[in-house]
């Protein structure tokens, strides 16, 4: 797909994530990425939120287990940061997705650090 919502800012997000990774290696657990990567977001003037809680409606209420995106960033953008030797598999899309779904945005990336080559994956939810 050329054209997809937030393109720019999925591309600036990425780069800081390569930077990261040229940075850090690879296989440190996610703390550690999540760390680096909230200093690029800081250094780089991109508004984020660490750790966004996300509530899930049921019938209109509000369940009372929550869901914690690991960013949102430019207040559209669902980044869920992995560290899988395994790459990044189905239950890595699915848990994305029901954030995108919960939180009602529309942009999911999925950054894995968990190999020799940054992974990425981006998710459009409509």
């Amino acid at each position: 797909m050329v054209n997809f919502p937030f393109k720019m800012e999925t591309f600036r997000i990425i780069g800081l994530c390569m930077e990261v990774q040229n940075t850090l290696g690879f296989g440190f657990s996610e703390t550690v990425y999540k760390d680096a990567i909230q200093m690029e977001l800081i250094n780089n003037n991109i508004p984020y939120i660490r750790e966004a809680e996300l509530n899930v409606s049921y019938k209109g209420s509000i369940l009372q287990h929550r869901f914690f995106a690991d960013f949102i960033c430019f207040q559209q953008i669902i980044v869920e940061v992995k560290s899988s030797d395994k790459g990044i598999i189905d239950d890595h899309v699915a848990q994305t997705l029901n954030y995108l779904r919960v939180s009602c945005k529309t942009i999911g990336l999925i950054v894995n650090f968990g190999r020799k080559r940054l992974e990425y994956r981006r998710l459009i939810f409509t």
